[in-house]
């Protein structure tokens, strides 16, 4: 693997794979207990058509409440419950838990793919839905929660030039935004397939909400995709368990995590997978691990079949012998608190996770390079800040 490259917060993670099958790695979204009426106000520019009637009805819930997510708890829930029960309306915020097939893409311009290869080109990037280092809200101690048009085009300008100087055959994403108001409801998916040499794609959704009131933030559709030179036969969506460490109500607007598992027609194998997953990052329970373990899981299925495949995605997770595992002071805003760590920064406990994943499939970085030196492999760094500290993104393979 090659770390390369910088867009946003993540570096791009790549490898070579050469054939012993003859063919030849959040800004999550939660409730934020603070007024927030002057930035839904200063932020409300999206068209009435997409926001729909259901969320205007819970924006002026918001603001009937002027903010106050406390009395909003006690008494949200009960106003949706009897909106879907007395008018039959769709929920505001959709559950995504039957949702089993992804969406699949193709470019406007499909260019023939390599009939025959040796080397598969695969890569792995979470994209920030395009929003490059800008401070945003929650992940990187900014205030920003939506983008102009420009800076999103800019943005994906950016990673599209990236994706063609590396040119992948496959390339796994993660923090992709599809028809989103932060981002200018503009179909990232569709959007780098049209502005690389990519051909087909698949996307699964791990958040899709007609409005969430948090800081004006809107109508919300992101998730997982893979992108690829050749066709896509099938694409499953695998949900993923949900936080138990939050409020019913946190949880209506947070995501719903997934494993994208899609098949791929290459030259001489028609029965090649490619699965990607982004893990649980701020949980202070057992999520991510569980997470960790249904990939696990996962990729145990097809290889007890003797099916090929590449796996990776963003793990939010160290690799084993990594010197370090404490990062509060890396992920402490300026006005938090000193003695207290931010969730989601204290990988201790964690140490042990990725270990079975290791020991059972070949792994893009090996442990003992990664050992050797780990900073080369870092792939992560705040938004706000300028310098790579941890690897949280992975590729593996069978």
């Amino acid at each position: 693997m090659e770390p390369a490259g910088e867009s946003c917060c993540r570096k791009d993670s790549q490898v070579s794979f050469s054939s012993s099958w003859n063919a030849q790695n959040t800004p999550t979204i939660s409730i934020v207990r603070k007024k927030i009426v002057d930035r839904v106000r200063k932020n409300n520019r999206e068209d009435r058509s997409r926001l729909g009637w259901k969320g205007w009805f819970l924006r002026a819930i918001v603001v009937y409440f002027d903010g106050d997510f406390m009395s909003m708890k006690k008494r949200l829930t009960p106003i949706l419950l009897l909106c879907s029960f007395f008018l039959s309306c769709d929920p505001i915020a959709t559950d995504l838990e039957d949702v089993v097939r992804g969406v699949l893409y193709k470019a406007a311009e499909v260019v023939a793919p390599p009939t025959s290869i040796d080397t598969l080109w695969v890569m792995t990037w979470n994209i920030r839905y395009g929003a490059a280092k800008i401070p945003w809200f929650r992940d990187s101690c900014g205030d920003r929660v939506i983008l102009s048009e420009g800076e999103v085009v800019d943005g994906l300008e950016r990673l599209a030039l990236k994706i063609k100087n590396v040119s992948p055959d496959i390339l796994i994403l993660q923090e992709v935004d599809v028809e989103s108001k932060r981002t200018a409801y503009i179909d990232q998916v569709q959007w780098l397939l049209d502005h690389t040499d990519l051909n087909h794609g698949a996307y699964a959704s791990i958040l899709q909400s007609q409005f969430i009131p948090s800081e004006g933030l809107g109508r919300m559709d992101m998730g997982n995709a893979i992108l690829s030179l050749w066709e896509m036969t099938d694409a499953e969506r695998i949900h993923l368990a949900l936080r138990g460490d939050q409020s019913n109500l946190t949880r209506y607007f947070y995501v719903r995590r997934n494993i994208l598992k899609v098949r791929l027609s290459l030259p001489g194998h028609d029965n090649f997978y490619v699965v990607n997953i982004h893990a649980a990052a701020f949980s202070t329970d057992d999520t991510k691990k569980k997470h960790i373990d249904r990939f696990k899981e996962e990729l145990d299925l097809l290889d007890d079949m003797g099916t090929p495949f590449v796996a990776g995605g963003d793990l939010n997770a160290l690799p084993p012998r990594s010197e370090s595992t404490n990062y509060c002071d890396e992920a402490r805003c300026p006005d938090d608190p000193e003695d207290v760590c931010p969730d989601g920064a204290d990988y201790g406990m964690e140490s042990g996770w990725l270990t079975a994943l290791y020991k059972s499939y070949s792994p893009g970085v090996p442990l003992d390079k990664y050992a050797m030196d780990n900073r080369e492999y870092f792939t992560y760094g705040r938004g706000d800040k300028e310098h790579w500290d941890r690897k949280l993104d992975y590729l593996f393979t069978n």
